[in-house]
């Protein structure tokens, strides 16, 4: 049983499929490889016949400098180590990444098949929900979401008698699969950082990606407050919770606004994409410190002092793990994206898992975060090519996540008058969340329609809420039975605001990007911030 434990983990299961569909990725580029290999093979005898040529000498130069920029730069000292121990080294933290990762969640259920079964069932609804609502289209209406299938078919699953009662997944399988996205979550959005790009931003997306959050999280505390009788440590949980902007619906808008040539000129979708990253760090951070305090016993300076310390431990492990991960595995190795992001999501999911079971709660996320932008930014060629295998990853979690968190929803739960509440406080702090971006953005050089445009566009919830929002909820069942009516608002209002204003926001930036933004041409103008470098 205890290796049975092991061998039926969510983790160790999904593993399993991420590989296979790693596998797709991995053999195209060794078989243009060994194609580039054949074809230098056969030019190589024609350039040794024909040397006298001109073409022929310049066939060669050619060659040799190719295989001149190929060749890996090597450690003269040693240190860092290369070729060999560089790769056993490599390998066994790997293995050991992964088995701690394992470990962390051995003990989940005694009866897996159940578990397993529940989840294919999730997953698998979760995609024909989300390619189904690809199919509809209505005419001069923009595309929904995917996301918002999924989401909807976890809610059919769970409130449709018949299938209810074949799916079963025990709340800590759900709670680590939770956990194991937001970690994706974290990943990207850390190996999405451009470093060029935000010195060219500067204070614009300072003041994009912090005021708002911080500004709806406060609001939000203040209304559930006095609206819904919530302590002011549930209130701001609950404002860090539906405070974070979903790049999964913000990001794939902007593109399309970019490639049309819409606000290119401004650089207005470079600054939404940049800033939706430092939003939900920022959400995630915060809501991590609420959950430490919420959930103490001790004094709130206590509490404080305790989180601070979960900071200090997660930021510093990051650095040391972010360094290690930009020398190893080493440039002169086969397959090295793929190692690279093997060995990245090993450490980032057992640092997250490892942290909530010991009890150091946030400082898994920060170490997450600190260690891929510590480790990306020695990834200059391929950064690209690791970012592709994670969104492999995330293809196959983020079904499980979205139906997993409709399958929280009850209906036979909920109350009319406490839906009604909820409506009411998201709306409101909503609203105070779009005027406050609007005159945030009154010195940065926008007019007034594109002020507009932004304000709107920064209001969609998805990602972060679906990973976040069954948080409190599942701490509570485990910790505190007491405060289980709190969570499950906070779970209430997550699930709402996704429901809400993911398709609003997602049908808001298609219609009123292209008659609020001004429109030029791609190929004369390069899509980056050009008249907002002062600010």
């Amino acid at each position: 049983m205890f290796v049975l434990r092991r061998i039926y983990s969510p983790v160790f299961f999904f593993q399993i499929i991420f590989l296979l569909n790693i596998s797709m990725y991995t053999t195209e580029p060794e078989n243009e490889h060994l194609e580039n290999k054949n074809i230098e093979s056969s030019i190589t005898p024609q350039i040794l016949k024909d040397s006298n040529t001109s073409e022929h000498e310049e066939t060669k130069e050619i060659v040799f400098s190719k295989t001149e920029e190929t060749k890996p730069e090597m450690s003269k000292n040693g240190c860092p180590p290369q070729g060999t121990l560089n790769k056993h080294i490599t390998n066994g933290v790997l293995l050991l990444m992964i088995w701690c990762a394992i470990w962390s969640v051995s003990g989940l259920s005694l009866h897996p098949e159940a578990n397993l079964l529940g989840l294919f069932i999730v997953f698998y609804s979760s995609l024909v929900g989300g390619k189904l609502l690809e199919l509809i289209r209505i005419p001069s209406v923009p595309p929904l979401p995917p996301l918002l299938g999924m989401l909807l078919a976890g809610f059919i699953i769970r409130n449709v008698p018949f299938i209810s009662d074949l799916v079963h997944v025990s709340n800590r399988w759900s709670s680590t699969l939770r956990n194991t996205a937001l970690t994706l979550i974290l990943i990207k959005a850390g190996l999405g950082l451009d470093p060029q790009a935000l010195k060219r931003l500067k204070r614009v997306c300072l003041r994009l990606s912090m005021g708002p959050c911080l500004m709806e999280a406060c609001s939000t505390a203040v209304i559930s407050h006095f609206l819904m009788n919530f302590p002011w440590q549930w209130g701001f949980l609950l404002g860090f919770v539906v405070g974070a902007v979903s790049p999964a619906v913000v990001v794939p808008s902007m593109l399309l606004l970019q490639d049309k040539g819409y606000g290119i000129e401004k650089g207005i979708p470079t600054l939404l994409v940049a800033a939706s990253s430092f939003d939900d760090i920022l959400a995630i951070t915060g809501f991590s410190t609420c959950m430490g305090i919420v959930f103490s016993t001790g004094t709130i300076l206590h509490n404080l002092l305790i989180s601070f310390r979960n900071i200090i431990i997660g930021i510093l492990l990051g650095v040391v793990l972010g360094i290690f991960v930009r020398y190893f595995p080493s440039e002169d190795q086969t397959k090295l994206p793929l190692k690279r992001a093997c060995l990245v999501l090993s450490m980032c999911i057992s640092a997250v898992l490892g942290s909530n079971y010991i009890g150091i709660h946030g400082a898994g996320g920060l170490c997450t975060l600190v260690l891929t932008v510590t480790g990306g930014l020695n990834w200059t060629k391929d950064k690209t090519a690791v970012q592709k295998i994670i969104a492999i990853a995330w293809d196959i979690f983020q079904p499980l996540l979205f139906g997993l968190v409709g399958l929280e929803v009850s209906v036979a739960s909920l109350e009319s008058e406490a839906i009604g509440i909820c409506i009411a406080t998201m709306s409101l702090a909503l609203t105070i969340r779009i005027v406050f971006t609007f005159f945030l953005m009154a010195f940065a050089g926008f007019n007034f329609k594109e002020k507009i445009f932004i304000a709107l566009s920064w209001m969609p919830k998805a990602t972060v809420q679906a990973v976040l929002g069954p948080l409190a909820l599942e701490t509570a069942r485990i910790t505190s039975p007491s405060l289980i009516p709190y969570s499950k608002d906070v779970m209430t209002i997550a699930f709402l605001a996704i429901l809400i204003t993911a398709p609003n926001g997602a049908l808001l930036i298609n219609i009123l990007g292209p008659k609020l933004l001004a429109c030029h041409d791609p190929k004369k103008i390069k899509p980056e911030l050009t008249r907002l470098e002062l600010h």
